[in-house]
């Protein structure tokens, strides 16, 4: 099972890595620094408001499905053409909902007509997500991690004809970032369908509502906690705009530090991808997780370490590279999130575990003190500190989560962690830590040190075998 799941994760993350990161920082920060950070800042705005009601039209769908069509790939045939059906109701509710919200906080017209756009954006990537998880629940990783990429890789193709192409004769507008992303999720949704017609006919699209209701009933509690991560992950930014008179200036020099926490959380997320099916069939046939839990939860866990802690001693200078303008501001901004993507992976993979084994009320209890705390703490810290405020509230907010996520896999998967597992993490962690200060203090020019306070904490890593290169090479052979 280590075997069927590092190959696959490592064709999902070669083709992540081969597109994702030029999008994040060739296009996306590309689009930021060409027309400011206060207009992006209202497009990011906007952005963060369009996915805080977006569960609606998925209400744990995708989860519930991929969980179930892995269990038994016989089940697609009838719940596909109940869902699709089901999701144009969910879709209509989702847009009905967000602009009666929009128009009560006080939107303005222009406002309202980019947030139609990216509604719909949201809509499409949601009925995506729904086809690619028939795609994973058929354990078909190799194809689901090709269309995990494509729409990137269309906005990429449409996105540099705009901005470098010369093709339109005026300077780019933000507008048109929001219109190729509509024409590259379109174009995906039609390929997913082409794949998946082999295993399924779309011809008799039909609602039976007592499928439907069974469904519900099942899938409600994964919308719940959809919507409750949601909230505490990307309410700040909607509460920067909307509690400050500079709020779309704020916006803007938070997303310029929440940018690589998101590319980087995308890689964590294709673990879940992987490992939902994977931990959710061995449940079922009463296999053992324990080693696959480590195997994952390391795999992912010290590169995220190691990354985190060596960007935030050289975070004035990424932010300075990267960005024309607020570099100062967005590097406390940015040290702040570096840290949270320490906990946001440890609740990936102790949250995806939880999930195949139907802990959803555990969950959704420790969602709704997180939602509660992060709301809290914005309304506190955003007034006095602006985005920085709002990411010191994130980082509380999401270490908060994942201990009480991670000791909840201790307990009921009985995985507490040896003595001398506590002690060889101590002193990667020292290590990193000292490699780090010892760099920033002797080592001359900010490329090098970063890469010497990196090697040592891979290195170091692998002495002390928090990760193990005999393991991997054997699950790879």
């Amino acid at each position: 099972m280590k075997r069927k799941f590092l190959t696959n994760l490592t064709l999902l993350i070669i083709l992540n890595l081969l597109v994702k990161p030029f999008w994040v920082l060739g296009i996306d920060l590309t689009v930021q620094n060409t027309v400011g950070a206060g207009e992006y800042g209202f497009y990011f705005s906007l952005l963060s408001f369009s996915l805080l009601l977006n569960i609606i039209q998925d209400i744990g769908i995708a989860s519930f499905n991929s969980r179930n069509i892995a269990r038994d790939h016989n089940l697609l045939p009838g719940l596909l053409p109940n869902i699709i059906n089901l999701k144009l109701l969910l879709a209509l509710a989702y847009f009905v909902a967000s602009l009666s919200i929009a128009y009560l906080l006080g939107y303005t017209a222009v406002q309202v007509n980019l947030l139609v756009i990216l509604l719909f954006n949201q809509f499409l990537n949601s009925l995506n997500i729904y086809l690619r998880s028939n795609i994973s629940g058929l354990q078909l990783f190799r194809t689901d991690s090709l269309l995990s990429v494509t729409d990137r890789l269309l906005m990429i193709v449409i996105c540099s004809v705009l901005l470098w192409g010369n093709v339109t004769g005026s300077t780019f507008r933000i507008e048109w970032f929001v219109y190729a992303q509509t024409a590259a999720y379109f174009m995906t949704t039609i390929i997913i369908v082409v794949i998946l017609l082999k295993y399924v006919a779309f011809s008799e699209l039909r609602l039976d509502f007592s499928v439907t209701r069974k469904m519900l009933k099942q899938s409600y509690p994964y919308a719940l906690l959809g919507l409750m991560m949601v909230l505490y992950y990307r309410t700040d930014s909607v509460m920067l705009e909307r509690m400050l008179s500079d709020g779309m200036l704020q916006a803007g020099i938070y997303a310029q530090g929440f940018r690589i926490l998101d590319a980087a959380s995308m890689l964590g997320f294709l673990f879940a991808g992987i490992l939902l099916p994977m931990f959710s069939r061995m449940i079922k046939q009463d296999e053992p997780v324990g080693q696959l839990f480590r195997f994952s939860f390391m795999l992912l866990i010290i590169p995220a370490v190691t990354g985190a802690v060596a960007l935030n001693f050289y975070s004035f200078e990424v932010m300075d590279l990267l960005y024309r303008e607020h570099t100062a501001e967005s590097s406390v901004v940015f040290g702040y999130l570096m840290v949270s993507f320490v906990f946001v992976s440890c609740s990936i993979i102790s949250g995806t575990l939880l999930t195949a084994n139907g802990n959803i009320r555990y969950l959704n209890i420790i969602a709704a003190f997180s939602v509660l705390l992060n709301i809290g703490l914005n309304l506190l810290l955003i007034p006095r500190y602006q985005a920085q405020g709002s990411a010191l509230a994130s980082m509380v907010t999401q270490s908060f989560a994942a201990m009480l996520q991670l000791a909840l896999v201790m307990k009921l998967f009985n995985l507490i962690p040896s003595g001398k597992f506590i002690i060889r993490f101590a002193v990667f962690l020292l290590t990193l830590i000292s490699a780090g200060a010892l760099s920033r203090a002797m080592v001359p020019g900010p490329v090098t040190g970063f890469v010497i306070t990196t090697a040592a904490g891979l290195v170091t890593a692998v002495l002390v075998k928090l990760i193990s290169l005999r393991e991997i090479r054997g699950a790879l052979l």
